[in-house]
């Protein structure tokens, strides 16, 4: 595994970097300063023993380049549309994109399962899901219904406790942009106190267990 730092800019002289993210195997890296002819605007720096492989930029340019350009503009567009991030800076959603990573998902597919450890904050692009508590007679109780441009899974990072609930898609196809634990803390804290005052929405149901 490899990760990512960076020396904000306002940041004093001797300051250390900040954590970006962290990559796994399968993730990539790198484009930004290919894509717009750019410096390096952060430092990868190896954790473990890591095998990586490497295009130049002329390859980079002839094959990647507008599909990469297409995913980032993908996720800008996105962005645009999750009212929770309807008040960051433009610099600040950007630092989101770099992050985030999609995953997909079938009908029936659990997402997240309650009482397992969380780990990932999630941003629906496509596709329904249901929220469902179990209740102290062992029932399914559901709490909630989401939508494309809505989000979950805060509650477990916000609070550092387990899932509180069991995600299940209820559409053909669900595609969603993820955030994990680190990223969530450190890119979201302009935020953080509207995603408490709406966790209240799932307060009726808590109390209840």
């Amino acid at each position: 595994s490899l990760v990512c730092t960076q020396k904000p800019p306002e940041a004093e002289e001797g300051a250390e970097p900040v954590t970006l993210r962290e990559y796994q195997p399968g993730e990539v890296f790198g484009e930004l300063a290919l894509m717009y002819n750019a410096p390096r605007a952060a430092t990868i720096t190896a954790t473990t023993e890591s095998e990586c492989y490497v295009l130049d930029r002329g390859t980079f340019n002839k094959i990647v380049k507008n599909s990469a350009i297409k995913r980032r503009q993908k996720y800008e567009n996105f962005l645009e549309k999750v009212e929770l991030l309807a008040d960051l800076k433009p610099a600040e959603k950007d630092k989101i994109v770099d992050c985030l990573k999609t995953e997909r998902f079938k009908k029936g597919d659990k997402v997240i399962v309650q009482g397992e450890e969380g780990n990932q904050f999630y941003l629906i692009q496509e596709g329904t899901a249901s929220a469902t508590k179990k209740t102290p007679e062992g029932n399914e109780e559901t709490v909630w219904d989401y939508k494309a441009n809505e989000y979950f899974g805060e509650l477990a990072l916000i609070n550092s406790e387990k899932r509180q609930a069991t995600i299940t898609v209820t559409s053909d196809e669900f595609v969603v942009a993820t955030l994990d634990s680190r990223s969530f803390s450190r890119l979201l804290g302009p935020v953080e106190s509207i995603l408490k005052r709406n966790a209240e929405r799932y307060k009726k149901f808590v109390v209840k267990n």
